[in-house]
């Protein structure tokens, strides 16, 4: 049920993200931008061992969807903090997460951008558990501290490098941690 519930979360941030992305530009559409910022689309490497968390057990690929709202919070450091909210799915049935937080963004003139944040995430993944193959991560929701380097390929499109961390920060006696890292496609509205 966890999977399922995942699953269709995806597809409809996917669909989120894709439909003003792909729209035939010579019809009346809707103003996402209003409403959105950046919507991004990635594929990452799961538990990825060696980086922040240390080891990696769990395996496969995750399907990341990510918006970001356009909402400015505040200015800060020549950088703009945004709400975002998102989803990776594992596509081996191991940890799956969704989230949302805060992200502070950076844009240079060169086309290149940064940003970082933190929030929370829920996770479907095991809390305490003796198997070789998973990750005790100790609380259902955990902290979630993200990095992007991305360039600006266009007005609206772009590539970048994510990397994030979710665990507990100590707060429960099993805290594991895990770590995702890959590329991501993303459209600015």
């Amino acid at each position: 049920m966890k999977t399922t519930t995942l699953l269709l979360a995806t597809i409809i941030i996917c669909y989120a993200i894709l439909t003003p992305a792909l729209a035939d530009n010579s019809e009346p559409h809707i103003a996402y931008s209003n409403h959105f910022y950046r919507g991004l689309f990635g594929i990452l490497a799961h538990d990825v061992g060696g980086l922040w968390s240390g080891t990696n057990k769990e395996d496969g690929v995750d399907i990341n969807a990510e918006m970001v709202f356009s909402r400015s919070v505040f200015e800060v450091l020549s950088g703009k903090v945004r709400p975002n909210a998102g989803i990776s799915f594992n596509t081996q049935g191991d940890t799956s997460k969704i989230y949302a937080g805060a992200i502070w963004e950076i844009e240079t003139t060169s086309r290149f951008f940064f940003n970082t944040g933190i929030g929370l995430a829920l996770h479907n993944g095991e809390l305490d558990t003796s198997e070789s193959d998973k990750k005790s991560l100790g609380t259902r929701i955990l902290f979630r501290i993200p990095f992007e380097l991305g360039f600006q390929l266009t007005k609206h499109h772009s590539l970048s490098l994510m990397f994030d961390h979710i665990s507990n920060a100590y707060l429960a006696s099993e805290n594991e941690g895990m770590d995702t890292l890959g590329l991501r496609y993303g459209y600015r509205f």
